[in-house]
């Protein structure tokens, strides 16, 4: 009957099994997604289990749900769901998602899950199915559209990053020029473009452009700092982001946020941060290694107001050049291979000021940069704030989530707050 629930062990609702091993010499190309205690990170030829399935880490991490629509192949490190006895399969992804996995695990120095223990732990479960599928029809709402925004936004820098790529990096238009072929650009944009090129410590670049050190074009490079004593007794205040949030173009791990208090923020003389910004990661990870990460700060993302820490660079470079170009320069193949070096081979890896100051850095003619920013600045502006609509909706999920999934909020109460933010 709808809205009645029941508590029982968690094993009269699913049954959970161990997953496959498949060594890397016995994979095949296809299309089957192979799922590790992280998610979907291959693929083969063959599937082990039916789709949809729910599979959750056996070994290492823990606490992860994966829902899969598809035939999958679950590895040996994970525990999936062989029997969900008539329960809605999306919906058990959701509620699984709200057990404490840590209290059913081993102590050893890789954590470990027990599938027999976990099947006695106590759950209350709607009893249902069409309340099942009404839960998880208003998280996956949700989750969709999260998807979708993260698809679109791949495309929209992909875009942006294939021009950026054509017309600074393999000069393409140059090229069709100068071997008299038609650059595939409209007349007035054509003519913007020389139809030669001459070397350059870059090697080959377009004539009349430049190449400078990066000090050169820059008006602002600083790095921020955190009050005495660090951040670790705060968890309120103004939000400072460190290189481990840094992930992509408007993309920022939000669990590994820090706070610094707002007096020392307002003290501050410098790290302050405004929109379009670019951070540069500065240093850290594994000794001996070095891998640069870069993004570009939205209009108000992920914070309104916001700090750095000492492990950050902020660049901001002179009008002409513009954000946008100084993002796609440092995020491309060409100074990603420089800073890597640079920043590889020393006890703690990473990029001083000078080595930053000194990257070498492509300056092409003004009204080149100006019509790449004409072209390129919807797709961003478009990507950012998609960025901040799935921030809206991760949070929105992540509070509904454990209400609807214990019973504590009902569907009927749910329904019109998710059609106001995702419709």
């Amino acid at each position: 009957m709808a809205g009645e629930w029941r508590e029982c062990a968690l094993g009269d609702v699913i049954e959970l099994k161990r997953g496959y091993d498949l060594p890397q010499q016995e994979r095949r190309p296809g299309a089957v997604p192979i799922v590790s205690s992280s998610g979907v990170t291959d693929y083969h030829a063959e599937a082990m289990a039916k789709g949809p399935g729910v599979v959750t880490g056996r070994y290492g991490t823990l606490g992860q749900v994966f829902y899969i629509e598809q035939d999958f192949w679950p590895l040996n490190t994970t525990l999936y769901v062989r029997d969900f006895k008539r329960n809605d399969p999306r919906f058990i992804s959701y509620f699984m998602r709200g057990l404490d996995f840590l209290a059913y695990s081993d102590k050893a120095a890789v954590p470990g899950l027990n599938r027999n223990h976990l099947h006695q732990a106590r759950v209350v479960v709607p009893t249902d199915v069409g309340e099942q599928r009404a839960i998880a029809h208003i998280l996956g709402t949700l989750d969709d559209k999260i998807e979708l925004n993260r698809r679109m936004n791949e495309t929209l820098e992909a875009m942006a990053r294939a021009l950026f790529k054509s017309w600074f990096v393999d000069f393409d238009p140059v090229r069709a020029k100068a071997e008299g072929r038609d650059p595939g650009l409209p007349k007035p944009l054509a003519d913007l473009f020389p139809a030669r090129l001459v070397d350059s410590e870059l090697g080959a670049i377009p004539e009349g452009w430049e190449v400078r050190v990066l000090e050169n074009v820059l008006c602002e490079l600083e790095v921020g700092g955190r009050p005495r004593g660090g951040v670790s007794g705060y968890t309120e205040g103004v939000p400072s982001i460190g290189a481990e949030s840094i992930v992509g173009l408007g993309i920022f791990d939000y669990s590994k946020t820090k706070y610094v208090p707002r007096e020392f923020f307002d003290a501050m003389t410098k790290g302050h941060v405004k929109s379009r910004d670019v951070f540069l990661y500065k240093d850290g990870g594994r000794p001996g290694e070095f891998e640069p990460h870069v993004t570009l700060f939205g209009d108000g993302f992920p914070y309104q107001t916001c700090a750095i820490n000492e492990h950050v660079y902020r660049l901001r470079a002179k009008e002409t050049l513009g954000q946008n170009f100084l993002y796609f320069w440092l995020s491309s193949d060409v100074v990603m291979e420089e800073m890597r070096i640079k920043g590889t081979g020393v006890a703690i890896p990473g990029l001083n000021s000078t080595q930053v100051r000194s990257l070498p850095t492509l300056v092409p003619a003004t009204q080149v940069l100006r019509a790449f920013d004409v072209i390129a600045e919807p797709w961003i502006t478009r990507l950012l704030a998609s960025c901040n609509q799935s921030r809206t909706l991760v949070a929105l999920r992540d509070t509904l989530l454990p209400q609807l999934i214990s019973g504590e909020l009902r569907v009927r109460d749910s329904e019109r707050l998710v059609e106001r933010v995702a419709p």
